[in-house]
């Protein structure tokens, strides 16, 4: 038994999860667990192929998407996105946080391709969740945790979050997850296709990801976990079947949360950005991909989900040692449908964890942490 799989049968036993599947690459040296079930009940172990829901892991692949098209010259940072999305021409700000949604000013400037990659567009969750204008992004356009999937298509979507006044000035904050739907949108307009279609093109065909999609084929379900919601006493509740959201293309693909995948697929993809983009991106994307962006006073403000720590393009960046494995420079993030999903330049490594269980709050649970520890002291 390796020490990993000894690491997560021990979660296993404490009934944090049923069953996980890890993968830990250390320069090429790569260990992988499957451990438990994909259910309590124990009859279906977990293998190394499994599929799961990735939610918020998604985000860094369709930052990837943009920066290929800004590698194409068809997108420029500092574009403003109306050039794609002439419905986001004009948006309108509230005056304060807590101003209601009549409460509004013109936005001081035009939304930038730069503040939608760094989730500072002026969209998207701050700290105080019970803000007049959060209130119609959880009722009309987000798509988060799991589920539910949006019922909307890519414009009618787009025509509904024009609807919703910004909560912040473009790049005044950093606000999580709209920013990186409106990534999916984007991508889908300035390329003139769908973002299924994109992703399969210029990242999962090249990288062999052949698992990564934002539906699973009824061929492939006995491969894809139940999906369990977590409470915070730790007991889970099921969510969604095999044959439930994920059985049919949605009419919406979220590039904020919608991707299933296998820890082998995100591997590919994590040793991709850290061999400096291959095929894929240009050396240069990569390092803004994986570059924070963020002001000291940014970071702060977005402390409920970055944890002290930097955002680059759909990822966490690590710019303090706060625990033993934040390393400076390392990037990646969380999914809150239970997965996780890491590269560190400094010591070449890349770290995946995927579980069917949901996390209970945004902050990293101990087997989470137990993980990365294991990646950068073995």
């Amino acid at each position: 038994m390796s020490d990993l799989t000894a690491l997560l049968e021990k979660y296993v036993a404490e009934g944090a999860f049923p069953g996980a599947v890890a993968l830990v690459d250390r320069s090429g040296e790569v260990e992988v667990a499957a451990v438990g079930s994909t259910e309590p009940a124990g009859s279906a172990p977990m293998r190394a192929d499994t599929l799961f829901r990735l939610s918020s892991v998604t985000k860094p692949v369709t930052a990837a998407a943009v920066l290929a098209l800004v590698d194409d010259g068809v997108l420029t940072l500092d574009a403003p996105i109306a050039r794609w999305l002439p419905e986001l021409a004009f948006p309108k700000v509230v005056r304060t946080p807590a101003s209601e949604l009549d409460d509004v000013v013109p936005a001081a400037r035009p939304i930038t391709v730069e503040d939608v990659l760094s989730s500072r567009s002026g969209w998207g969750f701050g700290a105080d969740f019970t803000a007049p204008a959060l209130q119609p992004l959880f009722a009309d356009v987000a798509v988060y945790n799991g589920g539910p999937r949006s019922p909307l298509n890519p414009d009618e979507w787009v025509a509904a979050l024009a609807d919703i006044p910004l909560l912040r000035q473009p790049g005044e904050a950093f606000l999580y997850n709209a920013g990186s739907d409106l990534q999916g949108v984007l991508v889908a307009r300035a390329a003139g296709r769908g973002l299924p279609e994109f992703l399969a093109e210029r990242i999962f065909e090249p990288l062999g990801m052949k698992d990564t999609a934002f539906s699973v084929p009824a061929s492939e379900r006995d491969r894809l976990t139940p999906y369990y919601l977590t409470a915070s006493d730790g007991t889970h509740t099921f969510a969604d079947a095999a044959d439930g959201a994920w059985s049919t293309p949605p009419a919406f693909a979220s590039g904020a949360g919608g991707l299933v995948s296998t820890v082998a697929d995100w591997h590919a993809f994590g040793r991709m950005l850290l061999a400096g983009g291959g095929t894929v991106l240009s050396p240069e994307s990569v390092r803004l991909m994986t570059t924070d962006h963020l002001t000291a006073d940014q970071r702060a403000e977005g402390d409920l989900f970055l944890q002290g720590q930097g955002w680059g393009y759909g990822g966490s960046v690590d710019v303090t040692s706060a625990e033993r494995w934040n390393t400076p420079g390392r990037y990646g993030w969380v999914g809150g449908t239970g997965t996780a999903a890491h590269i560190d330049p400094s010591t070449d490594t890349v770290t995946v964890l995927f579980t069917p269980c949901g996390l209970s709050g945004p902050a990293f649970p101990a087997w989470m942490c137990a993980v990365w520890t294991y990646a950068v002291t073995v």
